[in-house]
């Protein structure tokens, strides 16, 4: 399984995200560099660990500010595939990040308004240029998401609440693969800077095993090496990982042994890049 590292991006430098408050935000403190960044911060994941990808989420223009567009291209030129999630809202914003920037289209539930939209999005740039990230909080979608005229599983709303029925995490995936998607992301905000895990393990189970061709990526709260196996143990393919890379709880470890790259303490890497 390999790791994909992660840049959170606000007022132009990098942060450490905590449970998804943003206004709680600050800027990052690393073991790896002094600065903050966006560019700096990356060179020294990609100089310490090796990546083949870099994940970034430009949390201004998620807000609704314009894409920093010249960020990407620097981080682009280190030598990594780069994925961004810039908040797209349609084709022709996913359009500007996978062809004006050279990115990787990260498409969340968070922005996303409906499936019908994501499918636009793939068709736009090519599926295999998008990925669809499940945004939760607390184990539940963010929001309502509207899958064309299909009937679709639904959580109630809680007893006392005035919350509409939403979707469940399991039917917008497999909504999402319905559009094309072969890479999924399952991110827990509430779950980000923890350290606890990413409580996500059986949800991601579940979709692994519907989907077995889809590269399910786990994110929030990835702490220690002990987690990368048990969501492997899930059929999770990857993970993005932020605060135990700059706290040093996962780190590199040098093997001589031919057909061994980087790799978290403990867990052994025979593949391309940072995996464990």
């Amino acid at each position: 399984m390999r790791i994909i590292p992660v840049l959170d991006v606000l007022n132009g430098v990098v942060v450490r995200g905590v449970g998804g408050r943003r206004s709680e935000y600050r800027p990052v403190v690393s073991r790896l560099t002094s600065s903050t960044a966006p560019l700096d911060v990356a060179r020294a994941l990609v100089d310490s660990f090796h990546p083949r990808e870099l994940y970034l989420a430009d949390l201004d223009a998620i807000g609704g500010a314009a894409p920093a567009f010249g960020v990407y291209q620097g981080i682009r030129e280190l030598g990594v595939r780069l994925w961004v999630d810039a908040g797209v809202r349609d084709a022709q914003g996913a359009c500007a990040i996978a062809r004006g920037a050279g990115c990787d289209v990260v498409a969340g539930l968070e922005t996303v308004p409906s499936a019908e939209v994501l499918g636009n999005i793939s068709l736009a740039v090519g599926a295999d240029r998008v990925v669809f990230s499940l945004d939760l909080r607390g184990g539940l979608p963010l929001r309502e998401w509207p899958v064309g005229g299909s009937r679709i599983p639904i959580l109630p709303g809680e007893a006392g609440q005035d919350r509409n029925p939403v979707p469940t995490p399991e039917a917008i995936a497999d909504a999402a693969v319905a559009c094309g998607i072969t890479r999924l992301i399952v991110l827990d905000l509430a779950r980000v800077g923890g350290g606890e895990g990413t409580g996500t393990q059986e949800l991601c189970r579940e979709i692994a095993s519907r989907h077995p061709h889809v590269e399910v990526i786990a994110g929030g709260g990835v702490a220690a090496p002990e987690d990368l196996k048990r969501l492997e143990a899930c059929g999770v393919r990857g993970a993005l990982v932020a605060s135990a890379l700059h706290d040093g709880r996962i780190t590199r470890r040098n093997d001589d042994r031919p057909g061994l790259r980087t790799c978290p303490e403990g867990v052994e890497s025979q593949s391309r890049g940072f995996e464990a």
